[in-house]
């Protein structure tokens, strides 16, 4: 997980000069990061959906199983990508996210999945 998200991490830092990243390869940062978090915050009260890439439930407390899940994240890519790397905070995040029902910040706990405002993260692999 750590090496698919140090693999796209220089396009979340700048996207403005570094290309976007081929698909699998996005692709495989996003899976692998929600994949973690759904890991690390075991649960079904909060689904954090980042589309076309994937989809967890995570948070422990009440189940959801049919419709609309009360509590929801949504984000794109980029901004999913950020908040996993540490690059962006939840606060900061606020305007390029979805979050509602009064259990999805609590995903906030959770992340970074890799903190890469930690010099030893990026310089580990």
């Amino acid at each position: 997980m750590r090496a698919e998200l140090l693999a796209v991490a220089p396009w979340v830092r700048d996207p403005d000069t570094v290309d976007r990243p081929a698909r699998p390869v996005l692709a495989a940062a996003v899976r692998s990061s929600l994949r973690t978090l759904e890991h690390a915050a075991p649960g079904h009260s909060v689904e954090v959906r980042v589309p076309p890439f994937g989809a967890v439930q995570c948070v422990e407390g009440p189940r959801h199983t049919r419709g609309t899940p009360p509590n929801v994240v949504e984000t794109d890519a980029a901004t999913w990508l950020g908040l996993a790397l540490g690059l962006t905070t939840w606060a900061e995040a606020a305007d390029r996210l979805s979050a509602s029902g009064h259990r999805a910040p609590e995903i906030a706990r959770w992340l970074p999945v890799v903190d890469l405002r930690r010099t030893s993260d990026e310089t580990s692999e």
